[in-house]
C-alpha cells in the first residue's frame, strides 16, 4: 500500500468513456458511407459487412478478457482515507487526453475507407463501443454484488483495484451518472 495522498479514477468510468468515444466515432465515421456511390464493392455490401463486423467486435470486446475485472475485484483491498477520488468529468477527460492522437487515427482511417468498403469500418468502431457498453454492465453487476466501488490508480498498475462504499463519488455502478 502506498503511503500519503493519491488519486483514483473509476474503472466502469473509463471502460464507459471508451464505449461512448468508440461508438460516437464509429456513427459519425459511417455516416458518409451511406452517400458513396463511386466504391468497387458498393453501398450494399459494405452496409452488409458492417453489419456483420458490428456483431462480431461487440461480441468480441464484450468477450475477451471479460472476466478480468471480476478476478481484480476479488484481490481488491479497501482504498485508504487520504485518497483522492476523480469525478466522471475528469476521468473522461484525461481518458480522452491520452488517448487522442489513437482516436484522430483510427477515425480518420474509418472515414477514408468508406471508399473502398463504405460503413463498414465506422460500424467496426461501433461495435467495439457496443461490446465495451456491455463490459461496464458488466461491472456494474460486479459492484452491486459486491456492493462496493471498483477504483485504479490512474498513474499506477491498473490491475490493483481499490474498493470504496456505494456511496462514494459522483458516478452510480456501471460509471453512469449518479439519480439523485
Amino acid at each position: 500500500m502506498v503511503r500519503g495522498a493519491y488519486t483514483l479514477a473509476r474503472v466502469a468510468v473509463t471502460v464507459r468513456v471508451a464505449a461512448g468515444w468508440l461508438w460516437w466515432l464509429g456513427v459519425v465515421a459511417a455516416v458518409p458511407g451511406t452517400a458513396v456511390t463511386f466504391s468497387p464493392t458498393g453501398r450494399r455490401i459494405g452496409v452488409m459487412a458492417g453489419a456483420a463486423l458490428f456483431v462480431v467486435a461487440a461480441a468480441v470486446s464484450f468477450l475477451v478478457r471479460r472476466g478480468r475485472h471480476a478476478e481484480r475485484a476479488k484481490g481488491a483491498s479497501r482504498a485508504a482515507k487520504s485518497v483522492f477520488l476523480q469525478d466522471r468529468k475528469v476521468t473522461a477527460r484525461a481518458w480522452v487526453r491520452r488517448r487522442r492522437w489513437w482516436l484522430l487515427v483510427v477515425f480518420v482511417l474509418a472515414v477514408a475507407s468508406n471508399a473502398v468498403l463504405p460503413c463498414a469500418a465506422g460500424m467496426l468502431l461501433g461495435g467495439v463501443g457496443a461490446g465495451l457498453w456491455l463490459r461496464s454492465r458488466g461491472v456494474a453487476r460486479i459492484e452491486r454484488s459486491r456492493d462496493a466501488l471498483l477504483w485504479v490508480r490512474p498513474d499506477g498498475n491498473p490491475a490493483l483495484y481499490q474498493l470504496t462504499g456505494i456511496a462514494a463519488g459522483d458516478a452510480a455502478p456501471g460509471g453512469g451518472r449518479r439519480r439523485r
